[in-house]
């Protein structure tokens, strides 16, 4: 697994893969690197973007404001990445989903990839309920309980387990 940070730009990273293909998600986020300096994104260069620049690098209107917004309440205080590691997942889960365009997806996320949780099930995640579907040979995509049902085995490892469901849709199933 690749592992960012647990800051702003892991955040933002996040939120710009949100419905997208991995490639076209990185390709988008490299320009808006780009547009801010080519460094790891701050809230403070993002702030200094114009929505038509911000839209230029790729990000729909939606998501430009979703990343404007997220600017504004990190450095208003209201979202405070340091705190994150010491809270629970549920916490962490709580405090991100209060800024518009965090859902819990992007929480799963940044739980997984910044905080490096062991034990987090992205039940929202379509790449993960697509590879669930094809190695249980399940009719259609499970839902978030049925998921939890099939991956109480795999407890405290879930994370990890659903890496190799990632890249288990790079192949064929070998059973």
């Amino acid at each position: 697994m690749q592992y960012h940070p647990p800051d702003f730009h892991a955040l933002t990273r996040s939120i710009v893969f949100q419905q997208l293909n991995g490639k076209a998600a990185s390709t988008i986020f490299g320009r808006l690197s780009e547009a801010c300096g080519g460094e790891r994104l701050t809230p403070e260069a993002i702030l200094r973007l114009r929505a038509p620049k911000l839209r230029s690098v790729g990000l729909s209107a939606q998501k430009a404001s979703y990343v404007k917004n997220l600017a504004k309440l990190t450095t208003a205080g209201t979202v405070n990445f340091e705190s994150l590691p010491s809270m629970d997942d549920e916490g962490v889960i709580t405090h991100l989903t209060q800024i518009k365009g965090v859902g819990v997806w992007t929480s799963h996320m940044f739980l997984i990839f910044a905080l490096r949780r062991p034990d987090v099930l992205p039940v929202g995640d379509y790449g993960v309920r697509a590879a669930m579907q094809r190695l249980y040979g399940l009719e259609g995509l499970p839902k978030p309980a049925e998921m939890e049902r099939i991956a109480v085995p795999w407890s405290p490892w879930r994370s990890v387990a659903s890496w190799y469901l990632w890249r288990s849709l790079d192949g064929p199933v070998i059973l």
